[in-house]
C-alpha cells in the first residue's frame, strides 16, 4: 500500500495505492487520524486503489463517523472496482462517493 498525502489549504486529499487489507488497514487509519483538525474537508483517492478488504471499508466508517459531528464534507473518489464494493455493501448510502 502507498499512502500519498497532499494539501491544497485546508482540503486534504489521500491518494491510496494498491490495496487495504487487515495488515495496511491500521496504517491507512493512522495516516487520516495523524491528521484530524488539520484540514476542514477530506477527499480520498480510491482511482488507484485495486482492493479494500472489510477492515480497509471499517476504516471508512470510522472515518465518517468522526467528521460528521464536525461537519466536515469527505468524498470518495473510486474507480469501477473498488465502486462495485461499495455499492454491494451498502456504503454508499453512507459515504459520499464519486
Amino acid at each position: 500500500m502507498e499512502i500519498l498525502k497532499e494539501y491544497n489549504e485546508k482540503e486534504l486529499t489521500i491518494t491510496v495505492k494498491d490495496k487495504i487489507d487487515t495488515t495496511t488497514a491500521p496504517d491507512f487509519e493512522n495516516e487520516i487520524m495523524d491528521e484530524m483538525g488539520k484540514f476542514d474537508s477530506l477527499i480520498i483517492d480510491f482511482t488507484d486503489l485495486k482492493y479494500i478488504s472489510s477492515a480497509g471499508l471499517r476504516v471508512l466508517i470510522v472515518t465518517e463517523k468522526k467528521l460528521k459531528p464536525q461537519n466536515i464534507p469527505s468524498v470518495i473518489k473510486v474507480n469501477d472496482t473498488i465502486k462495485e464494493i461499495l455499492l454491494l455493501s451498502g456504503f454508499d448510502k453512507i459515504l459520499n462517493i464519486e
